[in-house]
């Protein structure tokens, strides 16, 4: 399942994108639907950074997936390769529910289109393997397998652009106090 978001940052490109790397577990006090980002590792090589952020969520399970998720499944590790030179950020997810049967990655790109304006464009692909889950029936996972890739993606695309409005938020913020 495709995921994809564009949002317009109001704030010049090197500024947004350096924020979005490097001070997203400030930038979550602003994402209504998530308890915290935690920096699990980070590597620096040029003008590329690799972020390893455990993202948690605080968002209500809906009753058709409840006995199959569970709250401390509503988290994601989010691997990325932040390249300054290009200001783009290549991205994968490892969500905390069926691990092994997920797959979610893409890219951010940070397209300056004025001085102070930024369009920052998130394209990535979602796919869920249920039939590898221990415990569900074949016939379970071909009709719980699209309930719950809907429910992934209806979680992640909005939290997506949210972090945007969030980012724009917090420079808001930061411009403000400066």
């Amino acid at each position: 399942m495709r995921i994809q978001s564009e949002s317009t940052i109001h704030h010049p490109r090197d500024v947004a994108f350096a924020a979005y790397r490097d001070r997203l577990p400030e930038i979550a006090a602003y994402i209504p639907d998530i308890r915290e980002i935690i920096v699990r590792a980070r590597e620096d090589d040029g003008s590329v950074v690799a972020l390893h952020n455990e993202w948690f969520a605080d968002t209500e399970i809906p009753k058709m997936v409840k006995a199959v998720v569970r709250p401390e499944m509503l988290r994601w590790d989010d691997y990325a390769s932040w390249d300054s030179a290009g200001f783009v950020c290549s991205w994968r997810l490892r969500v905390g529910a069926f691990t092994e049967s997920v797959s979610c990655s893409g890219t951010n790109t940070f397209v300056a289109v004025g001085p102070n304006e930024t369009r920052v464009m998130l394209s990535g692909d979602l796919t869920l393997d249920l039939s590898s889950v221990r415990g569900v029936p074949r016939f379970m996972a071909r009709k719980l397998g699209p309930q719950i890739e809907r429910f992934i993606v209806a979680m992640i695309t909005p939290n997506l652009e949210q972090v945007n409005q969030s980012l724009q938020a917090f420079l808001d913020a930061q411009t403000v106090g400066a």
